[in-house]
C-alpha cells in the first residue's frame, strides 16, 4: 500500500499533498489561513517580504534567526509525518525526546550520513508576548538520498532524523542533524510540530502550530556540491522558494532560516516561531 493522506491514496506518491492535482486539491479541506490567503488577507505577509532582502540568497555570515512579524504559517505536515496522522508513529516510541536526531532508535537500525546540521527553533508565546518554554518540539526531514524514514524504499525500518525536543525558559530547542537532500518539486525544507508540552506528543491533534522552515538557497549551493548529495544539486535547480507549493504563498517569508557555519564545520540554521494560541491550529 503507497502513501496515503487522511486516507486516501496519493496520486503523486513522492510529492507532497499540495502537489498531488487539482484533482485531489479539490478533495482536501483548506486550511483557515490559506481561506484567508485566498480572499486576499494575506498582504501584510506578502508586503512584508517584499521589504526584506531576497529570501532565496539566504544569509550565511550574520548570526541570530529569522524573526517573524506574524504568526508561523500553518502548513501541511506531508505524507510522511511518523505521527499516527498517515501510518506509523514515532512518538509513541521510547527515546523519542532527544538532541541528535541523526541515528535510529529504540531498536531500529540506521545512522544517517552528511553534512552537520545543527537545527536552532525560538518558540514565542505571541499570546503572552513571551518565550513559549514549556512546549514540545517534533521536527522531522529526509536524508541526503531524499527519503524519509519509515516510509520510503530502502529505510522503512529506519526512524533516523525524527526527534522531540522540550523548549527551555527562553523557549528555544536545538537538534543535532545532517542537511537534507533536495527532491523533485519541493524546495529544501524541514518539518515540525509544536506541541504545548511532552505529555501532549503522543496525539497529534494536539499539535498548536504545524510548519516548515525553509533553507537558504547559498547553503544548499554549498551542501549539495559535496559526495553524497548528487541528486540534491539538479533537483534544487528546477525549484524556487517563490514557486514551491508550500513556501510559495510569500517566499517563504516568515519561515526561511538564517544559516551560520560552512560545509567543513556544519551549519547552524536558526527560525524565530511565532505561535498565537488565540487562532485555531491547522493542518494543510
Amino acid at each position: 500500500m503507497g502513501p496515503r493522506y487522511e486516507g486516501r491514496p496519493l496520486p503523486r506518491p513522492d510529492a507532497e499533498p499540495v502537489d498531488q492535482g487539482l484533482a485531489f486539491d479539490l478533495g482536501t479541506l483548506v486550511d483557515r489561513r490559506r481561506v484567508l490567503r485566498m480572499f486576499g488577507l494575506g498582504v501584510a505577509v506578502a508586503g512584508l517580504a517584499a521589504c526584506t532582502d531576497d529570501p532565496s540568497a539566504g544569509g550565511s555570515s550574520s548570526g541570530g534567526s529569522t524573526s517573524a512579524a506574524g504568526e508561523i504559517p500553518e502548513e501541511t505536515a506531508g505524507p510522511y509525518p511518523g505521527d499516527g496522522s498517515n501510518g506509523p508513529d514515532v512518538l509513541e516510541r521510547s527515546g523519542i525526546i532527544r538532541g541528535d536526531i541523526r541515528s535510529s532508535f529504540d531498536g531500529a537500525p540506521g545512522t544517517a550520513e552528511g553534512v552537520l546540521l545543527t537545527l536552532e527553533l525560538s518558540i514565542v508565546d505571541m499570546a503572552g508576548g513571551k518565550p513559549f518554554d514549556g512546549t514540545a518540539v517534533y521536527v522531522w526531514h529526509c536524508d541526503r538520498e531524499g527519503r524519509y524514514s519509515m516510509y520510503s524504499d530502502g529505510v522503512r525500518d529506519r526512524n533516523y532524523l525524527r526527534g522531540v525536543q522540550v523548549a527551555d525558559t527562553a523557549g528555544k530547542v536545538s537538534f543535532t542533524s545532517v542537511f537534507p537532500g533536495c527532491y523533485t518539486g519541493r524546495w529544501p525544507h524541514v518539518h515540525f510540530e509544536v506541541y504545548p508540552d511532552a505529555a501532549s506528543i503522543t496525539d497529534a491533534t494536539r499539535a498548536i502550530a504545524t510548519s516548515q522552515v525553509a533553507l537558504p538557497k547559498e547553503a544548499c549551493d554549498a551542501v549539495y556540491a559535496r559526495p553524497g548529495y548528487e541528486r540534491s544539486g539538479p533537483a534544487l535547480a528546477r525549484v524556487s522558494l517563490g514557486g514551491d507549493g508550500v513556501f510559495g504563498d510569500d517566499g517563504g517569508a516568515a519561515q526561511l532560516g538564517t544559516a551560520t557555519g560552512d560545509v567543513g564545520g556544519g551549519y547552524t540554521v536558526a527560525l524565530t516561531v511565532n505561535v498565537d494560541t488565540r487562532t485555531a491550529p491547522g493542518r494543510g
